[in-house]
């Protein structure tokens, strides 16, 4: 039957699947183990290749299998699919994970240490958080605004809806719509105060840690950004180059190129949500900052006189990128170009 070199492994949250071949790639091992034997099972195999979907606890299971000797790959599960035959089971996703995992050409996840993850749980929270901060300052205005009470926009305008909430002598809110406004109200306070603890410990972070604040010296890029980077990325040099790290985090155009023409679109806005949405918003301030004090960097100066602001924002949160990985990669500083006055 042969000695097992490569398994495919579909992980759940209870019951997993193992799918083994030899080096001559026969199936020698198709089993389904629970959770708590998993370890004891591979501790009593010889080390092999271990591949797994990249998808929730993998991460884990990676760094438990390595410490037993075995060298695990993680695949995006987009790209896993393509191998899988016929009907979507644990058992055939097993065998299309054992296949996928010894292509050449496939590319891989980098492991997250524990310490990578707990700064990624310190930014989801605070995500997390700003999203229900944001609901419920849209709720208080939406009820407000059936009351005929119109504040402005921004948290300024949040700040005087809750003025008029805790005036207990304003009589333009009836007192059983008071009642549910106080309790959007506490928790907005209560939520307002939890983003406000995360940030302290997230800025903490950033302060002890050398690299973040070499990132940091990049326009649009600040402790959130920088620790966000920090986390997420983890081994800059897994990319090849910064385009390669642009295209992972979802920032370069969409092709349909064919017969030597090639068609770009918009972003593809695949791969990592958040830190696009983080890279975005610097370059936007980097947009402010420029239009409000009369000074514009050369190369983004002429892409704006061409081209939409928001366009022109993404294009300069995948310059952001590419200068990360360059700085990050090449242990450099960031040198800022000279400034030209704006029109």
């Amino acid at each position: 039957m042969g000695e097992v070199s490569t398994i495919g492994l579909d992980i759940a949250k209870s019951v997993f699947q193992i799918h083994g071949v030899n080096a001559a790639g026969a199936v020698v091992m198709r089993k389904r183990i629970t959770r708590a034997k998993l370890l004891e099972f591979f501790a009593a195999l010889s080390p092999c290749l271990v591949g797994i979907e990249a998808c929730p606890t993998a991460h884990h299971w990676s760094r438990q299998l390595q410490a037993l000797g075995h060298t695990v790959r993680l695949l995006p599960p987009s790209y896993v699919k393509a191998y899988l035959k016929r009907s979507k089971n644990d058992a055939n996703d097993a065998a299309a994970i054992c296949e996928a995992v010894t292509r050449p050409s496939m590319r891989f996840v980098a492991t997250k240490s524990e310490q990578q993850q707990s700064g990624l749980m310190l930014h989801r929270s605070r995500q997390l958080l700003v999203c229900q901060r944001t609901m419920l300052s849209n709720a208080m205005r939406g009820h407000m605004a059936e009351l005929g009470i119109i504040s402005a926009k921004g948290r300024n305008g949040t700040a005087e809806l809750l003025e008029i909430i805790a005036d207990e002598q304003d009589d333009r809110i009836p007192a059983a719509a008071r009642f549910s406004l106080d309790a959007l109200a506490r928790q907005y306070a209560v939520v307002r105060a939890e983003i406000a603890t995360i940030e302290k410990r997230i800025n903490a972070w950033h302060r002890s840690c050398e690299e973040s604040r070499r990132l940091e010296e990049i326009p649009g890029v600040g402790p959130i950004v920088a620790t966000a980077l920090m986390a997420e990325v983890g081994d800059w040099k897994v990319f090849a180059s910064g385009r390669s790290l642009a295209a992972w985090i979802g920032l370069v155009p969409r092709q349909h190129s064919t017969g030597g023409k090639e068609r770009l679109g918009r972003i593809s806005k695949q791969g990592n949500r958040h830190l696009r949405w983080l890279l975005v918003a610097g370059a936007m301030a980097v947009i402010r900052y420029a239009r409000q004090h009369g000074t514009k960097r050369p190369w983004l100066a002429r892409l704006m006189d061409r081209r939409p602001i928001k366009v022109a924002a993404v294009a300069l949160a995948n310059k952001i990128a590419r200068m990360a990985w360059a700085m990050m990669v090449r242990g450099e500083r960031f040198k800022e170009a000279k400034l030209l006055p704006a029109a």
